[in-house]
């Protein structure tokens, strides 16, 4: 198995996809992070959904984890689309024949994809996180925030406790686009119906159907990340999403198992 780690960690290295999504997660953290600071005495609000965060809220201790949060869904939706590829793309090119050739076991080829590219999430994340915490720093004054409650033991925890929920969440969506990728055996298929479900068809359904974002796994897994969000407890989110992805997991694991390795 680890030798499956370090052949698909090399296939995460390769400078197209490696330097690229880092850019984008580097884009994606520093846009979030930018606007919270930047629109502070905006009316049309600079958070999620439009909603004003003050100069008062951003000087406690997770203020410093606010801009970093933001960016949950969209670090999610990057992770979706590179566990889906990277799956699914086994199929397309016929390469899943020859690595049962040097490991037979279909579990440990798929246990050691899953901790490679978890490893590559883990990577973006921290990446993320700094990009996140550097501009918060260098743009409190300008915002008028107070940073000496960061620095405290409550701020190192709020750091701590925000980090572990995006990655969870990071998981959560990587995961998912696990499952599509072996589900549907199409790289462009499942990052389609992937991120079209996530970012399209739930936010629809929420509309249309009252409290349908406690039941929607996107939803639930991006709550995850928030530490709970409207209407979504944090256990409630944790418990159903993990029940989401632990029902697929064992799905796809099957097919896998009995399915041809061809597409």
């Amino acid at each position: 198995m680890f030798h499956v780690f370090l052949a698909e960690s090399r296939k995460l290295r390769r400078p197209t996809l490696l330097f690229s999504t880092l850019l984008t997660v580097v884009g994606i953290s520093g846009l979030f992070t930018s606007l919270l600071f930047l629109l502070i005495n905006s009316r049309s609000g600079n958070g999620r959904r439009g909603e004003l965060i003050n100069a008062a809220t951003l000087s406690l201790p997770n203020g410093l984890v606010v801009g970093f949060t933001s960016t949950v869904t969209l670090l999610g939706v990057v992770a979706l689309c590179i566990f889906a590829a990277q799956t699914a793309q086994e199929y397309t090119f016929g390469t899943l024949r020859n690595l049962l050739v040097r490991q037979p076991s279909r579990m440990k080829i798929l246990l050691g994809k899953y901790l490679s590219m978890a490893f590559f999430a883990l990577v973006m994340d921290v990446l993320s996180l700094i990009v996140s915490v550097a501009l918060s720093y260098g743009l409190a004054g300008h915002a008028h925030v107070s940073t000496a409650a960061w620095s405290t033991g409550a701020g190192f925890h709020a750091l701590a406790q925000g980090f572990g929920n995006v990655f969870l969440a990071t998981m959560g969506f990587g995961t998912l686009g696990m499952i599509l990728g072996l589900l549907l055996r199409s790289p462009i298929s499942s990052i389609a119906i992937g991120v079209i479900w996530v970012l399209i068809v739930e936010n629809l359904l929420s509309l249309v159907i009252k409290d349908a974002n406690r039941w929607l796994p996107g939803s639930l897994i991006g709550a995850v990340g928030n530490g709970g969000d409207i209407g979504i407890t944090y256990p409630h989110a944790l418990l159903f999403g993990g029940l989401y992805l632990l029902v697929g997991a064992g799905i796809v694991a099957f097919l896998f198992k009995r399915r041809d390795v061809a597409n």
